[in-house]
């Protein structure tokens, strides 16, 4: 980028922070062997420290990437198989219902059939977690046979660290992935945690309120979502990772495997194909590769180009940024950096009747999506709520699928789809990657 076009990309980044009503967030740019960043706001509404651009910003499931990458280096080395089930190669997994054929290559690419989540996690250790959840953790789906997003999975992934390298998984991390590549490891709980990271936010635009949030992840529950980052940090990870600079974390062929969109895994709505930890955004040379992460208030995106090396990574501190997101992926290239965006919504959106038999509810683990007839007319006759709170109202489109306004930000910026069974009408949910299965 020549400094005119620095110069415009700094000016819109700032732009939208203030149009998306975000107190503070991080934008980091690597192109032609140079990295550049800018901060903008505040750290915290109301506080008046400044966003700057080491801050440490809970960066929510990019976390998984450390530990997808931490799990393939132990590949590299012998320690674990990709394709030989998780129970026979450690233990502590029998309380685990079905996982006698779930691999680390399903675990990996969410294609283990496991559900999402499990309820409220008390339980200190991930042993006491399979015991007293494991009934609930029932497969929606056979190994290999869907995609289905599972936190769970990469809880599994995280025992897998700690059972073969002896560490804590923040310890492993940090000794194999983080600490090479010169990102000192900061982690939201845990061993390893900082009291000193961005505060997360709910924006209601409609509303005109913004509200600072804690973090509520759980120490079981860090290797799906405990990092801390910056923008600039997520920039030296997406760099390794993107196979263009020499580096010492995988070897091309693991590399391969990170990037290479796994059969009929179909994460609709999320991307547009899955690999061993890392998402696919289109198709062929002109696709890019990276991850979402959601802590609580916040929001982070890791986009890297393995045909040019170009790494992009932005932070925000309210869960407004992925407005911010969306919009400022989608110009980059206008500013000469080649990362394309992803958008989830048709060009054009054709309506389509409320499906047949759509009302009901839909269980993903512990988790219950409920699909309840609003009583109005037009477009929202259908609201969509988790564990019967609202989640969203739902426009129908073609082939069953629909456009999601969720009911806290009012944004209109994501979609789901159900899924037919034998008789022809719905018997799966799919939202935000996670299938549901129709209960009643």
């Amino acid at each position: 980028m020549d400094v005119s076009a620095r110069a415009r990309l700094r000016d819109r980044f700032t732009e939208l922070v203030g149009l998306h009503s975000v107190p503070g967030a991080q934008l980091a740019v690597h192109h032609d062997d140079q990295t550049w960043s800018w901060a903008t706001g505040v750290a915290r509404h109301g506080a008046g420290t400044p966003m700057t651009a080491a801050a440490g910003v809970p960066a929510g499931s990019i976390t998984k990437v450390v530990t997808a990458t931490t799990v393939l280096a132990l590949v590299l080395d012998g320690d674990l198989d990709l394709d030989e089930p998780l129970c026979e190669q450690v233990g502590g997994l029998g309380s685990l219902p079905d996982a006698g054929d779930i691999t680390p290559r399903h675990l990996l690419s969410h294609t283990s059939g496991l559900p999402s989540d499990t309820a409220e996690v008390t339980a200190p250790t991930l042993r006491r977690l399979l015991h007293e959840s494991g009934p609930a953790l029932a497969p929606v789906a056979a190994p290999g046979a869907a995609f289905s997003y599972s936190n769970v999975g990469y809880l599994l992934l995280g025992h897998a660290i700690e059972s073969v390298t002896g560490m804590p998984w923040a310890e492993a991390v940090s000794a194999i992935v983080l600490g090479p590549l010169g990102i000192d490891p900061r982690m939201v709980v845990g061993p390893g945690s900082c009291p000193d990271l961005v505060t997360g936010h709910t924006v209601n635009r409609a509303r005109g309120t913004v509200r600072p949030v804690g973090q509520s992840i759980t120490p079981v529950e860090a290797p799906a979502g405990a990092l801390a980052a910056s923008a600039e940090q997520l920039v030296l990870l997406g760099r390794a990772l993107a196979g263009n600079e020499a580096n010492d974390l995988l070897d091309p062929g693991s590399l391969k495997e990170m990037r290479g969109a796994v059969p009929d895994a179909q994460p609709f709505g999320m991307a547009d194909g899955w690999g061993l930890g890392l998402a696919v955004f289109g198709a062929g040379d002109e696709s890019v590769i990276g991850h979402d992460g959601t802590g609580d208030g916040t929001s982070a995106h890791l986009r890297m180009n393995p045909a040019t090396g170009t790494v992009v990574a932005f932070t925000a501190n309210a869960g407004s940024g992925f407005a911010v997101w969306r919009e400022l992926a989608d110009e980059l290239s206008g500013f000469g950096v080649p990362i394309t965006g992803f958008d989830p919504m048709p060009e054009k959106i054709e309506l389509a009747p409320v499906p047949q038999g759509c009302a009901g509810r839909y269980a993903n683990g512990e988790t219950t999506y409920e699909v309840l007839h609003t009583g109005s007319t037009g477009t929202h006759e259908l609201r969509l709520t988790v564990d019967d709170e609202p989640f969203a109202d739902l426009t129908p489109l073609p082939r069953l699928r629909f456009a999601m306004r969720d009911c806290d930000t009012g944004e209109t910026d994501q979609v789901g789809r159900f899924l037919p069974g034998r008789t022809g009408e719905p018997a799966w949910l799919q939202v935000g990657g996670r299938l549901a299965r129709k209960v009643g």
